[in-house]
């Protein structure tokens, strides 16, 4: 068995822990976008849409990057809910500064998993999926350096 089939297992399971966490990501910002008052309003109620777009645009493409593998990937909101790393936020009105806080700091947990699903595939010779990952870190980047920016860091 050539090493790129040998680690097909784990480049499909590095994928779906991504994919769950840019569910459940996107989910939460669209809850900030839903949610966020005061007097940035408008401001953060695009910057939060925006970044929701850009993040449900590649759940499709990670989706599709598993099943190009031969693995399954989710097939539910209990199966992203099992797998998920990011966690949810069910407050009923949290500040706009918290809602920054906290996707800052959620979409650099998934940079951290786009590290990992690019060293499996490196590991793997899979140059597709690894090529991919550079544009999602470097669209990750963006959101964290804009976050960050509107707190002033």
């Amino acid at each position: 068995m050539s090493e790129k089939t040998d680690n097909i297992p784990a480049v499909a399971d590095a994928l779906n822990a991504l994919l769950a966490d840019s569910f459940a990501l996107y989910l939460k910002t669209k809850n900030y976008h839903w949610h966020v008052h005061g007097p940035r309003f408008r401001e953060l109620h695009l910057l939060f849409d925006e970044q929701a777009a850009q993040i449900f645009a590649t759940t499709d493409l990670i989706a599709e990057r598993v099943r190009k593998n031969g693995v399954p990937t989710l097939r539910s909101i209990g199966d992203v809910g099992r797998r998920q790393s990011i966690r949810d936020d069910d407050a009923a009105s949290p500040d706009a500064e918290t809602m920054i806080r906290n996707l800052a700091g959620d979409n650099r947990i998934l940079l951290d998993q786009l590290r990992d699903v690019k060293a499996a595939a490196e590991a793997g010779g899979d140059i597709a999926t690894s090529g991919l990952v550079d544009g999602w870190a470097d669209e990750t980047q963006q959101r964290i350096w804009f976050l960050e920016a509107t707190l002033g860091y």
